[in-house]
Parts: C-alpha cells; structure tokens; sequence
C-alpha cells in the first residue's frame, strides 16, 4: 500500500519501462550479441598478473590517462579526442547528459537501438523519431530533411544498425555530417559492431566536425562482463563528457583490462573474421527455411517467420533450449527475431531447432 506523502518519480519517467533482456536457463543462449568465444589466455593471463600491481586502498586515475593513450594510437586519434566509460551505454548517458535536457531533441530513426531513445528520455530531451523505408534503409534526403525541420541537439545513427544488420553507406554519413555542422548539434555514430563493417566514422573525426563516433569492448573484443566503451570526438566534446561523468567511474581493474585487450588485436580480427564466416552460413541456412531475413553487416541477423507469428517461433525455440531475441514487440518489428551468431556448434543448433520448430 503506498503512502500519500510518498514521493512521486518524475512524471516522464514514470510512464517508461525499463530496458530489459530476459535470460532464461537454457543450453544456447543467442540473444544479446555477445561474444560466443572468451578472451586470449595471454591476456587472462596478463590480467592476473596485473592485479598484483594494484594499490586497492587507492581511487583509480580519474582520467584513466593510460587507457585513452592506448585507445588514441589504436585509433590514430589523440588521447584527448577519446573518453572512456562503463560501457557505450554509459558513454550515451553522459553525452545526453551533456548536449541534451529540456528544450533539446534528439532524432532517432527507427527501427534501431532502443537505448538511443530510452537514455535520451532519461536525460529529459525530447526524442522525434523518424521512419526507415520498408527495407530498412534510410534514404538521404529524407534523414536530411527531418535534421532541417528539428535542428536536434543529438541526431543518432547506428551502423552496423542494431536490430537490422544494415551497414550505413558512407555517403549517408557524410550528408547528415554536412547537415549538423551547419546547425548547433552532433552526430553520433554508434558502432558498437563496427569492427565487422571494414567502414568506420572515426577517420572522419576531427575538431571541426560536430562528430561523435561510440565503440565498445562487448563484442569483438569478448569483454561483455566488463562493461567498459569509449567515444572518439572532438577535445571539446570529450571535455563536456567529462563534466558529466561520475568521478572515479572506471575502476582500475577496467582500465587495465581494456588497456591489455588492445595487445590482441591480430585475435580479435581472427574472431571476426569467423564470425563473419558462421553468419553467412546461417544466412545460408535461413535461405533453406520460411523465413525472410536481411543481410547484415554485425554479429547478428534479424530474420521473419513467414507466418509472421514471431512469437510462437520464439518460444518454440525456447522449448527446445535456444535463446533468441525476441523484437515481435519492437517498432516496424512485428513478428521478428534477432538471432546472435555463436560458435558453430551453436548456430548448428539454432537452425536444427528452427527447422523443428517451422516444419
């Protein structure tokens, strides 16, 4: 029973619901696009030996100096062009915490990362949502027209887009890039998969440009439990971030951590490139079945029983151990289901299951 003098949550926030991705015991989980393979031993094992340098009873380096130095000659930027937080997540956070708030909007074009809209919310700004076509694609002069009529504080691209799959053409970046410098805002581009697409924003970053490109460890980088992200901007946007981030954020076992991984890059491509591989074969595999689905370009497809009935797949799926991503529920997403590509003998799974389940 709640009392009368209790106080109430802010009124926009009470009419949200959570971002939430249920995990159920089963034996194959594909449903939040992690990694299906652990990290190099070489840097579990440089991570255990790091640990006895630490001084516990000390606050980490709040600017975790060294990380962004590692990240800055990792991504030919300079280290103040670079700001790390716990998770891309967090680095949205304070960037609408920033560059957002009452009398500013962001745009968003869906469907894509609920997160996107959902931070922004958090951050009491206005969100305009705008329409892919029917294809899921974005056409240049629509995105430009809705950046014109809204002048958003924060316009929000996601390439590889997260539900989709779809790879954003260079040329699109670049006209809404043109866009926003003419007005006060920023682009941000996540690309929290963009180690599968060989395109990347970061190469159009500089001080000019009103620019922002987030990047994460969860993926490629197999790092999903530690939670750590990092943006590449301008000097300007990153001191802005900094003001809005908690002090002490990133501990020191985080920043070591993510400071090491760097050291396996030749690892990290060879994951890729298997994953790359396993997508395809899945694809391949979909191809066989009643489904539709759409080419990707992440570690994840997004596909469509052709009895539209997403649901009933899904928890078909679940019946028989397999976990998915449920987006029946999501906006243009009625009757899908994104499925993260695992090990082999995961995806082998997946599709024996999925055939049982359509067939």
């Amino acid at each position: 029973m709640s009392s009368p003098d209790r106080l109430a949550v802010r009124e926009n926030l009470a009419m949200m619901s959570g971002y939430h991705s249920p995990q159920l015991d089963v034996a194959v989980r594909l449903n939040t696009n992690e990694s299906p393979v652990p990290p190099p031993e070489g840097w579990a094992e440089a991570l255990r030996a790091a640990q006895t340098d630490i001084d516990w009873h000390r606050y980490p380096d709040r600017g975790a100096h060294e990380l962004r130095a590692a990240l800055a000659k990792h991504e030919g930027v300079a280290p103040e062009q670079v700001f790390a937080a716990n998770g891309s997540n967090e680095v949205l956070q304070c960037l609408m915490l920033a560059f957002g708030g009452p009398g500013r909007a962001a745009l968003t074009f869906e469907p894509t990362y609920a997160l996107h809209s959902h931070i922004s919310r958090l951050a009491a700004t206005e969100v305009v949502t705008g329409e892919r076509e029917e294809d899921f694609s974005l056409d240049a002069d629509y995105a430009s027209a809705m950046v014109a009529e809204h002048r958003p504080a924060v316009t929000f691209l996601c390439s590889p887009n997260n539900p989709t799959g779809m790879v954003e053409p260079p040329e699109l970046v670049e006209r809404l890039l043109a866009d926003v410098s003419a007005l006060p805002g920023l682009l941000l581009m996540d690309e929290a998969y963009g180690q599968f697409d060989p395109h990347t924003a970061v190469d159009l970053v500089d001080e000019s440009r009103p620019l922002a490109v987030a990047r994460t460890y969860s993926k490629t980088w197999s790092m999903a439990a530690a939670r750590l992200g990092y943006l590449v901007a301008p000097s300007w946007v990153v001191a802005e971030l900094e003001k809005s981030a908690l002090p002490y954020h990133l501990d020191t076992m985080k920043q070591i951590a993510g400071r090491l991984a760097l050291d396996y890059e030749d690892e990290m491509n060879e994951r890729v490139g298997m994953l790359v591989t396993e997508r395809e074969r899945i694809a391949a595999g979909l191809d066989q079945l009643p489904v539709r689905h759409w080419e990707s370009g992440a570690n994840f497809i997004l596909l469509r029983p052709d009895s539209g009935d997403g649901d009933a797949v899904w928890q078909g799926l679940v019946d028989q151990s397999v976990l998915v991503r449920n987006c029946s529920s999501w906006p243009r997403l009625s009757g899908c289901l994104r499925v993260t590509v695992g090990t082999p003998a995961e995806n082998d799974a997946f599709l024996s299951a999925l055939r049982e389940v359509l067939t």
